[in-house]
């Protein structure tokens, strides 16, 4: 039997894992991976240049910065022929996004993309949270900074997570109600989070369940 063709969108807090854990499901299950790719899809989509679509990366309200960025970034007159505004940025984002699922099995991270597929047969929608202290560790130990600024980081890179997803969508984001399945990987780790929620999407797809014998489970 064929597999059926499946769209895994990760919604996931800063320093949850949330990245790792999509990355594997995207293993798991042979799927095409996108988070920044994203933004370089985008990039063709539109002409613009790929930094430009880094800089303004899950943010609302990127044209108070657009006037202190170099021209080159904008590409070839397309911000004087163009009609150009935050709603054409996220439009990019979104054909981007839309055309990558139309080629084949794909995990996207963040980017609104449950919102932009919506309509899309066979997705399921995730987000992934954490403990704040486990965020808050794992976020030190890879920008190598202080737990103070690890907070206002998380803090701050949040709040604009949070104001581009609800403006776009009119849902909530990190709400319950936004996603088919919320999971707090401080429960049972990432490498577990991640099994959990790949025995949960092979429910889901009416996917066998992997033969795990009579082995005990390792702590």
């Amino acid at each position: 039997m064929d597999k059926p063709k499946m769209i895994i969108n990760i919604g996931r807090q800063i320093g949850s894992g949330g990245r790792v854990i999509a990355k594997q499901l995207a293993e798991e299950f042979g799927c095409k991976f996108y988070d920044k790719e994203l933004l370089n899809l985008a990039a063709k989509e539109s002409g613009f240049s790929e930094k430009f679509f880094e800089q303004n990366d899950e943010r609302k309200g990127f044209l108070k910065s657009l006037f202190h960025v170099h021209v080159p970034l904008l590409g070839d007159n397309n911000f004087y022929k163009n009609n150009f505004s935050q709603e054409s940025l996220y439009q990019f984002q979104s054909d981007a996004i839309r055309k990558a699922a139309d080629e084949g099995n794909c995990v996207f991270v963040g980017r609104t993309a449950d919102y932009v597929l919506r309509d899309y047969k066979n997705t399921i929608n995730i987000f992934i949270s954490a403990n704040i202290d486990q965020r808050i560790q794992r976020v030190c130990k890879r920008l190598d900074i202080d737990r103070a600024a690890a907070r206002k980081l998380i803090r701050n890179l949040e709040e604009d997570r949070s104001s581009y997803y609800n403006y776009y969508t009119g849902k909530h984001w990190g709400h319950a109600e936004s996603y088919d399945l919320c999971v707090n990987s401080s429960m049972l780790g990432v490498e577990e989070t991640a099994r959990f929620i790949a025995a949960f999407i092979r429910h889901r797809f009416g996917l066998p369940q992997p033969d795990c014998g009579s082995q005990p489970v390792s702590e």
